[in-house]
This record gives C-alpha cells, sequence and structure tokens, in this order.
C-alpha cells in the first residue's frame, strides 16, 4: 500500500486483494479503511482520502472520520489511521466487500488492525 500526504489530504493506492483485506475494516460501522501514516491525528478529526483499489485506474474521493490511531511504534503494527466511510460511502463499502469476497483463504490472516 502506497500513501502520500499532502496537507490534510491522504492519498492511498491499494495493490492488490491481500492488502486490501489487511486495511479494510469491517467492524466499524459503515465501513473503514487502515491508512499507514506517520502524521498524527486526533480521534473524531474529518479526513479527505483518495482512495485507489486493486485494478481500478480511478481513485475514489472519500470524507471520513478518524475512528482508530496507532502511534510509531504500536505493537506489531503500522502507524497509521483508521478511517470510517460516512454514510454517502456506501457504494465504496460494497465495492471493497465484493472484491474481498472471493478471498475466503484469507479468512483469519493477520489485518492492519487486529
Amino acid at each position: 500500500m502506497r500513501q502520500a500526504n499532502q496537507n490534510d489530504l491522504l492519498a492511498v493506492a491499494i495493490e492488490d486483494a491481500r492488502v486490501l483485506h489487511a486495511a479494510y475494516m469491517p467492524f466499524i460501522a459503515d465501513g473503514g479503511i487502515f491508512i499507514p501514516t506517520a502524521k498524527r491525528y486526533g480521534l473524531g478529526e474529518e479526513v479527505f482520502v483518495l482512495l485507489r483499489l486493486p485494478d481500478d485506474a480511478a481513485s475514489i474521493p472519500l470524507a471520513g472520520e478518524v475512528v482508530w490511531v496507532a502511534p510509531e511504534g504500536a505493537l506489531g503494527g503500522s502507524a497509521g489511521i483508521g478511517v470510517r466511510f460516512n454514510d454517502r460511502d456506501d457504494a465504496v463499502r460494497r465495492r471493497i466487500e465484493a472484491q474481498l469476497a472471493d478471498l475466503a483463504d484469507l479468512d483469519g490472516t493477520e489485518t492492519y488492525t487486529m
């Protein structure tokens, strides 16, 4: 997963379904995505994301809320934030879940957050 930060805009390109599985946060209401970043954010902070999914040429603009913070040096993981999709991003959640539906072999594998 590649991430670039320009001001308050996070641009994230997820290269393959395994990384998407590791980054997706299905346990969050409305869905969410983990974004590796060294920049500090607070819970409840609004962020703007350009998300590019595997096999997509175009990025999807999202506005979300920080609901998870993993600081640098977090136990066993990457520094970053979990961003909850807002209710207008239901189509994005469905696209992610459709891409992950065929990956039953990844059930139980580690993710960035659990």
